[in-house]
């Protein structure tokens, strides 16, 4: 077995595999070819895009949408489209609210998470969200799920927002519980509480009789959180993620390729593979492309130091673009192949 196929054989053993990159280097084509070969091994794979522009649409030439379509035997792929994500969280979150407040205040709750909807960061929430699923529940039914994504910015939301959403329900609880105090001192001066009075429009759902509202919102809180939790288990987990970084021989690809590396390792995470996309073949002839070369293997020696401890693979600068499931499957054969 080559090295190249042993770099490749370990990393589809992983249950998740991030697959990152600066912009441009082809780590949309790297994902898919990995998600093919896995399909191809007979894992049950799942391909999972978050990139709005559609970019797996296009290399499989075929419509992926929101939810998983099939793209061959064994092989499932799904766009994550931010802005629909987006959509369907704050409706989750409307529906939650009304069933936790009177009912005077449901047109106050939807016009102001309407407005919620385009506050910054709330395209990030929602996107986190459904990869953190996909990293769980969601994404158990299948071997093997490829998510092409930068994983550095979502890699650190996901580990920091169990405890962030601990300190924040932690709050919302604490305040609940004074202002039930406080209800309870002016009920007991005032003579009771009115049904329509500021204090009781935050109350227990009338159709709930079983739990009351803290229970509820202790309910709806912690199930968040258990979610997050369980995707910083999953990243932080060696033997059931892997990430991959693809990039290109040139020093721009070199520096965000370190940074990543450099990010991951901040929460003692390794890189468990880069794939130099898009190298130069020996042996040309044409003055121009030989002095690339040549500038290609000062950066190709600079990968070797910076990545002296990661399995790396190598594939040539391709003639035509990959489209389709041939070429995708063509791609595949030259990146296990010796050498």
């Amino acid at each position: 077995m080559s090295g190249k196929e042993t770099v490749l054989k370990d990393l589809l053993t992983h249950h998740l595999v991030f697959v990152g990159g600066k912009g441009g280097v082809g780590k949309t084509t790297m994902a898919a070819t990995l998600a093919v070969l896995a399909a191809d091994q007979g894992q049950s794979c799942l391909l999972v895009s978050t990139d709005p522009a559609h970019s797996l649409s296009d290399i499989f030439d075929r419509t992926i949408g929101s939810s998983p379509q099939k793209l061959d035997q064994n092989l499932w792929g799904l766009e994550i489209n931010p802005d629909t994500e987006a959509v369907k969280h704050i409706q989750t979150v409307k529906n939650q609210m009304k069933l936790l407040v009177h009912p005077s205040l449901y047109d106050e709750i939807e016009r102001q998470l309407d407005l919620a909807l385009y506050a910054p960061g709330a395209t990030e929430a929602a996107l986190l969200e459904r990869v953190a699923e996909l990293m769980g529940c969601d994404g158990d039914q299948y071997d093997i799920v490829i998510f092409d994504t930068a994983p550095s910015g979502h890699t650190v939301r996901l580990l920091s927002l169990p405890e962030i959403m601990g300190a924040w329900t932690d709050g919302l609880l604490r305040h609940h519980d004074r202002s039930n105090r406080l209800s309870s001192v002016l009920e007991h001066l005032g003579g009771g509480k009115k049904r329509e009075d500021s204090l009781s429009l935050i109350d227990e759902n009338e159709n709930d009789t079983n739990k009351g509202l803290e229970g509820q919102l202790n309910d709806i809180l912690q199930a968040r959180r258990r979610k997050f939790l369980v995707a910083r288990d999953q990243l932080t987990n060696t033997e059931a993620t892997a990430f991959t970084l693809v990039v290109n021989p040139d020093k721009l690809s070199i520096l965000e390729s370190t940074r990543v590396a450099d990010l991951l390792g901040r929460f003692d995470i390794s890189v468990s593979a880069l794939i130099i996309n898009r190298v130069l073949p020996d042996g040309t002839t044409d003055k121009f492309l030989q002095a690339r070369h040549k500038q290609e293997q000062i950066h190709r020696k600079e990968i070797d130091r910076t990545f002296a401890n990661v399995p790396r693979v190598a594939i040539h600068l391709l003639e035509h673009d990959i489209h389709g499931l041939n070429a995708i499957r063509h791609v595949g054969k030259l990146i296990t192949q010796p050498g």
